[in-house]
């Protein structure tokens, strides 16, 4: 009975990590040039060459190396970590970078100017409503 262990299926990594990051095929398609149908072979891949996998995680937004030794195991040790009072230790899914892959700051400006333009379409809708009365 062999103990080797298994080699890591690229394309079948690089399905999941789109799939969480809710992009479709197609869109990643796209992204780096190729047909959808491409993209169908290359998740059905076990091995991808250096450069197609550079362009498919910088697409991913995750590193090369983060797509070689994906797991879904990985995934919910992550976010299981969120719940204990001390995670900066922890090895999540996407090894030690545990950052935010977007500005907090931005999302609230986001949601702040749309607060805003909604309180002017209120008023100048109640300005209307005065101006027919």
């Amino acid at each position: 009975m062999s103990t080797a262990t298994k080699p890591k299926h690229i394309g079948r990594n690089i399905s999941r990590i789109r799939e969480l990051r809710g992009m479709k095929q197609e869109a990643l398609a796209i992204s780096i040039g190729v047909s959808q149908q491409s993209i169908s072979n290359i998740e059905g891949s076990e091995t991808i060459d250096d450069e197609r996998l550079n362009k498919i995680a910088e697409v991913l937004g995750v590193s090369a190396e983060t797509i070689k030794n994906f797991s879904d195991e990985g995934v919910f040790n992550y976010f299981n970590t969120f719940n204990e009072p001390n995670f900066a230790n922890s090895n999540g899914a996407f090894g030690q970078n545990n950052t935010c892959s977007f500005n907090p700051l931005d999302k609230v400006v986001e949601l702040y100017e749309r607060l805003v333009q909604a309180e002017k379409e209120k008023v100048e809708y109640l300005e209307k409503l005065l101006k027919d009365k």
